[in-house]
């Protein structure tokens, strides 16, 4: 029969209790960029269909996408791209058993950040 003191548990500790760890952060942001990524996508498909649709269309679709707001959302997304490139090679990493330890982990976590931005600016340096 269920348990009739179910209101008087308590209840499992959350963000409340728990502090964040390296590994979770990069985790949720991994998740996070994928996402993000999605933006960064359906705006450069918009902006080729806007190229094949005429050249007012263009224009219009163009100027929102070059405009600081524009370029500030596909910087972003180039760095999500980096950020989620990388955390890919350390999740298949990981999936053959290696560098688990957790200050190896935490290493790899670091390199996985500083590793994205580093080549975010690269590419905007070389593109």
């Amino acid at each position: 029969m269920a348990d009739v003191n179910r209101g008087n548990r308590p209840l499992s500790p959350h963000l409340q209790i728990y502090r964040p760890q390296l590994t979770s952060v990069t985790s949720i942001l991994t998740r996070i960029t994928g996402n993000a990524l999605l933006l960064g996508a359906l705006l450069t498909v918009w902006w080729f269909l806007a190229a094949a649709t005429g050249p007012e269309y263009f224009a219009v679709v163009d100027g929102i996408m070059t405009s600081i707001l524009g370029n500030l959302i596909m910087l972003g997304s180039l760095w999500a791209l980096w950020y989620h490139t990388l955390a890919g090679v350390r999740h298949l990493i990981w999936d053959n058993a290696m560098m688990l330890e957790i200050e190896t982990a935490e290493k790899l976590g670091w390199a996985v950040i500083i590793g994205s931005v580093v080549l975010t600016i690269l590419t905007v340096i070389v593109i």
